[in-house]
Parts: C-alpha cells; sequence; structure tokens
C-alpha cells in the first residue's frame, strides 16, 4: 500500500471557516441520501396505486436501491481515490439528481425500478467521498473528530427526517413529490461544492483491477440479495443460490486483494486491531439499531396507532440526543480515550435499548420517549469515533478505499439487522398470539392483522399486545448484540489519544 501524501487542487490551506461551510456540503450530501433511503416506504400506497405493480415489482422497487448501493461502495472509494473525491462526488451527485426526476416521473413501475437502481449507483459514489473529503479537510485529530460527529448527526438525522418529509410532502402532493424534491438541493449543492470542496486523491493509484471490482459486487450484492429474499419469501432455493455465490465470491475476492501488486482494497488493513474492531463494533451497533427502529416505526403506527408523521416526530429523541454527540465527543474521548469511550457509548446504548422494551407496553409515551435518549447518544458517539478510528488507521491517500470499507459494513449491518432482528419480530408475534379462531392472515404479520380485523375487536388487541411482547424480546435482544459489541470496542481499540 502506498503511504505517499494526496494532492490537493487547492492554493494552500484551507482557513477555519472554508472547512466548516465545505463540511455543510458533505453534510448535506450525506442527509440527502439518508432522506432518500427513508422516504419511499410512506409512498409506496400511492405509487402502487398509480402505477399498480407486481408484487415482485413492489419488492424491486425498494431492495435494488440498498443492493446497488452496497455492491458499488467498494468500487466506488477506489475510484475517488483514483479520479478525484471532489470529481468523483459532484458526477454523483449529479446523477443523483438525474436519477431522482426519473423516478418523479416514471411512467411504469419497470421504469421506477430503473431510477431506483441509478440512485442506488449514484448514491454508492457519494458516500466514501463524503468521508473522504473529511478526512482532507481536517488533518488534525481532534477537528476532524468533531466534523464526524457533525457528519454522523446528519446521517442520523437523514434517517428521522424521512418519514417526516414524506408524511408532510405526500399530506399536498402526488407521490412522485419525494423524488423531485432531490433536484433543486442537488442544484444547490453542486454549486456550493464546486467552490467550496478541496480536490485529492491518491497520487499514485496503480491499475484498476477490473476483475476484483467484480469480485466486490458479486459478494456482498447476492449476499444481501439472499438476506432480503429469506426474510421476504423464506429460505428456499434462491437464499442458498445468492449465499453460495456471495461466499465464494468473497472467498476469490480477498485471495485475489492478497496477491495483487495493485488490490481495490488492502484486506491487511484488518490485521491492525484498531481497525478491525472498530469495523466490526460499527457494524453491530448499526445490525441493532437499524433492526430495531426499522419494526420500531411500525410498532408506533400500528400499536400506538400514531399517523406517519406523528411516528416520525416520536422518533426524534434517538436524533436529537445523536446531534448531542457534536458537543460531547471532544469532552469524552479526551476522558476515557478512543476505545474506552467506544464502549462506553455501546454500554449507554446497550442499556437504552434494554430500557426501551421496558417502556413499550406503559400507556404514556413520554417514558418510551425518554428511553430513546441514551439510545441515540450511545449510538451516535459510537459511531462517530469507529468511522473516525477507521479513517485514522489509514494514509490519507487510501481514505476513500477506507471509508468504503465502513460504510459497507454499515449496509451490511443494517441489511442484516432488518433481516434477522425482524424474523425474531415476527417469530415472537407468532408465538405470543393466544391459540383461537385467529384468521391465518392475520397471524403473519400485525399489519395483516390490522387489514383483516375490526380495530376496536379483542382478537385486534391480541394482535397488538403479542407485536408489542415481539418488540421487548427484539429490544431486549439488540441491547445484548450492543454489549458484545460493547465488549469487541474496549477489547480491540486503543485507549489513546490521538
Amino acid at each position: 500500500m502506498t503511504t505517499s501524501q494526496p494532492t490537493r487542487e487547492t492554493a494552500g490551506p484551507l482557513s477555519h471557516r472554508h472547512r466548516w461551510a465545505a463540511l455543510s456540503v458533505l453534510v448535506g450530501a450525506v442527509l440527502l441520501l439518508a432522506v432518500d433511503g427513508t422516504v419511499l416506504y410512506l409512498a409506496v400506497p400511492s405509487l402502487t396505486r398509480e402505477l399498480a405493480p407486481t408484487a415482485i415489482e413492489i419488492l424491486w422497487i425498494g431492495d435494488i436501491y440498498s443492493l446497488a448501493l452496497a455492491g458499488l461502495l467498494v468500487t466506488a472509494g477506489n475510484l475517488a481515490d483514483r479520479f478525484g473525491r471532489k470529481r468523483v462526488l459532484l458526477i454523483g451527485t449529479a446523477a443523483f439528481g438525474l436519477a431522482s426526476a426519473l423516478a418523479a416521473f416514471s411512467p411504469t413501475a419497470g421504469v421506477l425500478v430503473l431510477a431506483r437502481l441509478l440512485l442506488g449507483i449514484a448514491g454508492a459514489t457519494i458516500m466514501p467521498s463524503t468521508l473522504s473529503l473529511i478526512r482532507t479537510l481536517f488533518p488534525d485529530p481532534r477537528e476532524r473528530t468533531r466534523a464526524i460527529a457533525v457528519w454522523s448527526a446528519g446521517s442520523g438525522g437523514g434517517i428521522a427526517l424521512g418519514p417526516l418529509v414524506g408524511g408532510a410532502l405526500l399530506e399536498h402532493y402526488w407521490w412522485g413529490s419525494v423524488f423531485l424534491i432531490n433536484v433543486p438541493i442537488v442544484v444547490v449543492f453542486l454549486i456550493a461544492g464546486a467552490f467550496l470542496l478541496p480536490e485529492s486523491r491518491d497520487p499514485n493509484p496503480g491499475r484498476f483491477d477490473v476483475l476484483s471490482a467484480g469480485l466486490s459486487m458479486a459478494a456482498i450484492v447476492p449476499l444481501v440479495y439472499a438476506v432480503k429474499h429469506a426474510v421476504g419469501s423464506g429460505i428456499d432455493a434462491q437464499v442458498a443460490v445468492a449465499a453460495a455465490v456471495g461466499v465464494v465470491s468473497g472467498v476469490l475476492f480477498v485471495r485475489r486483494q492478497r496477491r495483487t501488486a495493485d488490490p481495490l482494497i488492502d484486506v491487511t488493513l484488518f490485521r491492525n486491531g484498531a481497525f478491525t474492531g472498530a469495523v466490526l463494533a460499527s457494524f453491530i451497533a448499526v445490525f441493532a439499531l437499524m433492526g430495531l427502529l426499522f419494526f420500531f416505526s411500525q410498532y408506533l403506527q400500528l400499536v400506538r396507532g400514531f399517523s406517519p408523521l406523528r411516528a416520525g416526530f416520536a422518533e426524534m429523541p434517538a436524533t436529537l440526543a445523536s446531534i448531542v454527540v457534536v458537543a460531547a465527543v471532544g469532552v469524552v474521548v479526551r476522558r476515557l480515550g478512543q476505545g474506552r469511550a467506544v464502549a462506553a457509548a455501546l454500554a449507554v446504548a446497550a442499556l437504552g435499548l434494554a430500557l426501551v422494551a421496558v417502556a413499550e407496553p406503559l400507556p404514556q409515551y413520554w417514558w418510551l420517549g425518554l428511553t430513546l435518549v441514551p439510545v441515540g447518544l450511545g449510538v451516535g458517539l459510537a459511531l462517530t469515533l469507529t468511522v473516525d478510528s477507521v479513517l485514522s488507521a489509514v494514509p490519507p491517500d487510501k481514505a476513500g478505499s477506507a471509508s468504503a470499507i465502513s460504510e459497507t459494513a454499515y449496509e451490511l449491518g443494517a441489511a442484516l439487522g432488518i433481516a434477522i432482528l425482524g424474523s425474531l419480530v415476527t417469530v415472537a408475534y407468532r408465538g405470543f398470539l393466544p391459540a383461537g379462531p385467529i384468521p391465518a392472515e392475520a397471524r403473519d404479520s400485525l399489519a395483516s392483522a390490522a387489514r383483516v380485523l375490526a380495530p376496536e375487536s379483542d382478537l385486534a388487541d391480541a394482535a397488538r399486545e403479542a407485536f408489542t411482547g415481539a418488540m421487548q424480546v427484539t429490544s431486549l435482544a439488540a441491547a445484548g448484540v450492543t454489549a458484545i459489541a460493547a465488549v469487541i470496542a474496549w477489547r480491540t481499540i486503543p485507549s489513546g489519544k490521538d
């Protein structure tokens, strides 16, 4: 791996004000992606009425974005190192705007699937470029930690803002508005980014390995697809074949990276305990958080009867707490050191998840809202510091590749969390349902029960109680997984100060 310094096509070092103005552009980009990842779910009923997609098309509309995003992150990070992070970021953002316009005015479900594919491809070029540009903008470790905290708050805030933005738009406009809103934001970003962002790249990137790029996609995409298909349709031959293709491709990819002179990613980075521990702790934390929050929104709407917009507001305590991390991260790291700070943050998140299980059956929402505060605070701090650890473990010229590894771990953690913890919710829900004359469709899921059962009936009450019990079990499981991540961080990430 080359250790030479990156080139920067700017005249001299950037001022403090310029650096933070540039950061605002990067945060806007990741905020846009995070909102786009969650806003679609509210629009599905409306677009279904307009486009009449088949069940398969509905699945692909939802899944193809994350499949393309996860599969291309490693390749996109390498391309950003090679051709310039600013250039790749601006090109990807422009493509994201064009794909958003195509999605908004899609005449058929097939065109919408294509638009979502293009959005995922464009998004893959944006995510690693934002992180690697932060590595260039903020060479000072303490200042970089605060910058990553702001970046993380933007990502978390976008996840929470998605339902709020989508709910507000869908109350007044057609379903395509949730995509069309991206276009003016992209225009502003392109203008600001062209003036504010510095250019940086790996000055000695070597030969681009097309076979490695193909193997990386062949490893990740089938695995993510297998998990999603197993949740939606159960374990079948498609799951087995996809998983096998992913595993074999992954083994071949790692072997090739060890042997080639110009690897797509430097797998020897995983010999660094801090790097490996940070990636693993981040993966597990996202696994637990996204697996729970994906079904937490259903719980708020179907059990507590919140509207989508109100449910979005009800999840805000976690987001607001993650924003507080921006002010607290420097103090925490100085007091505890990097590794202990990550472990403590994950322990706080685990405690919060356990308290969520206690508060879910309580009639007052406020108790539940309070339990979300330690969850948001702990996960926000942990993700900030694990991303910082990943970027700090590599030379600046490899920031794009390291960022791609971090983002791939995030995407895989989210996909597996939703799949595995989602399966636990389903199994527990069915187990908690009482024996008796409950329709088979109502036993499938609470959403199905809400369609076939009278809202005020005893059977509907039993279904809501069963789902609440399932959410309690899942919250405790998420708490246990997060506690394991805390132990991993404690043992692998050094606590020395930057």
